[in-house]
Parts: structure tokens; sequence; C-alpha cells
């Protein structure tokens, strides 16, 4: 009797797609030890990326942006620094700075969600495309209602706005002698001539 042959599934659906993990997949991952304490990773999309080390440059404006949005933050609002939002099954950015709102389940008991954000702030010098090509489009998606891209390349403010499924789609180049606010949190502003 002859055997059957088989051919591998992959041969017949085409090119080898990626494997894509869940946050919750990820979380095993940390606890089991999988990756080391000095790696920076984030998941994004199903894809866990190795984030670039923090300069001295990036680390001191992270620095100032969060005592000037410590400062001006509203009552019971949270300043989170460079810490996890759970946007999707699948992704799980860690933002440089976040504003979250106020709300009823300790933030230690759950990771916020894109509806406990008020906006998301990305600090880019080396990572300026990967954050607007792989990171704003996410946000968007996810619904996070604003994000601020302070480009240290060339000293400059972008707000981003009206999140989609295609992006944000409204985009503004704020000059740096201007003043930001937020649209959720309009009592929110920061003074760009702190910041450049």
């Amino acid at each position: 009797m002859a055997r059957a042959q088989t051919t591998p599934r992959v041969a017949e659906q085409g090119a080898p797609q990626p494997y894509l993990i869940s946050a919750e997949a990820y979380h095993r991952m940390g606890e089991a030890g999988v990756f080391k304490p000095h790696e920076r990773v984030e998941l994004l999309d199903g894809r866990i990326y190795e984030m670039t080390p923090i300069g001295s440059r990036h680390a001191d404006f992270v620095d100032r942006l969060n005592e000037l949005f410590v400062k001006a933050a509203p009552l019971g609002v949270k300043v989170r620094i460079q810490n996890p939002i759970l946007l999707a099954p699948k992704s799980e950015p860690e933002p440089d700075l976040a504003l979250l709102l106020p709300r009823e389940q300790p933030y230690a008991e759950r990771h916020p969600g894109a509806q406990d954000v008020a906006l998301v702030v990305e600090v880019a010098d080396s990572s300026l495309e990967y954050d607007r090509q792989t990171k704003l489009p996410l946000y968007a998606a996810a619904g996070v209602p604003e994000t601020w891209l302070f480009d240290l390349q060339n000293d400059r403010a972008e707000v981003f706005r009206r999140p989609s499924a295609d992006g944000y789609r409204l985009s503004l180049r704020p000059e740096t002698d201007e003043t930001l606010s937020c649209e959720r949190l309009p009592e929110f502003r920061l003074d760009l001539t702190q910041v450049f």
C-alpha cells in the first residue's frame, strides 16, 4: 500500500505568515522571564518590537515634560510616564507620557485603555519614523483622541486629533511660541516656550 504524501500547509496557502501574539500572551512571556530585565520591548499589532535605547536628550526632554504636565494636570488626572496602554487585544504601546482620566477601577488593577486616555505623547529623536508610521496609526485606530509628537530632530511639536481607522484626520504644527491645549481637557495647557 502506498503512503499518501503530504505537503506543508504553508505551500498550499502561500507565503508563511507571522505569528501574532495577544497582550495576554505577551504578559505571560514577561512573567516567565522571556525578556531580560534591561530589555525594552513593546507589543504593537501582535508583534514585539525592541525599543531603541533612551538617549540623554530624549530622557531630559521627557523629564521636563513630566514636570510641566504634573503642574498643569487638572485634579484627578494621572500623568503616566513610559508605561503601557492596552489599545487592543494585540497592542500595548508604552508612550513617553499620557494623561489618564479618573476612573472607578484603580489603574493598579488594569492598564488603561483608549477610553481612559485624554492625551498620548511621543518624544521622537531616532524613533521619528517608527512613531509616525507604526505607533500613531495604532493610537488613531484604537480611538486615542489626541496624540502629540515632539520631534527632537527639528525642535517642533505636531498635534494629531480626530482619530479614525485610517489615522488621525487633523494634524497641526504649532509654532514654538504657541500654547497647546488638550481638547478633552481644555484646562490643561502647555506653553511651548518652556519646552523648546
